[in-house]
C-alpha cells in the first residue's frame, strides 16, 4: 500500500503552532496520520466544500476547528490548507 505524502502551507504550519498550545492537539494529530494512509476513508466522515475552497474537503478536528485539504491524486499528495476554525 502506498502512502500519501502531506504538505502544510504556510497557513497551515501556523495553525499547527496553535494547536501545539491548544487542548486539541490529540484529535488534531490524528487527522494527518488518517490522510496518510487514505485521503478518502471514511469515518471520521469529510465534506466538499464550495466557494472559494472549491475542490478541497474538510474534517472537524472537533466541534469549532477543521482540517481543510486538498488531494492531489496525479502525485499522491495531500495538500494541507488550514487547521484552525474557519470562523475567525
Amino acid at each position: 500500500m502506498v502512502n500519501w505524502r502531506l504538505v502544510f502551507t504556510k497557513q497551515a504550519q501556523k495553525d499547527a503552532k496553535k494547536i501545539a498550545h491548544s487542548g486539541i492537539k490529540p484529535q488534531a494529530e490524528r487527522l494527518p496520520e488518517i490522510l496518510k494512509e487514505n485521503p478518502y476513508k471514511n469515518p471520521p466522515p469529510y465534506e466538499k466544500l464550495l466557494g472559494d475552497l472549491t475542490g478541497a474537503f474538510s474534517r472537524r478536528i472537533n466541534i469549532q476547528h477543521r482540517l481543510v485539504y486538498q488531494i492531489l491524486d496525479d502525485i499522491k499528495t495531500v495538500k494541507v490548507i488550514r487547521m484552525w476554525t474557519h470562523y475567525e
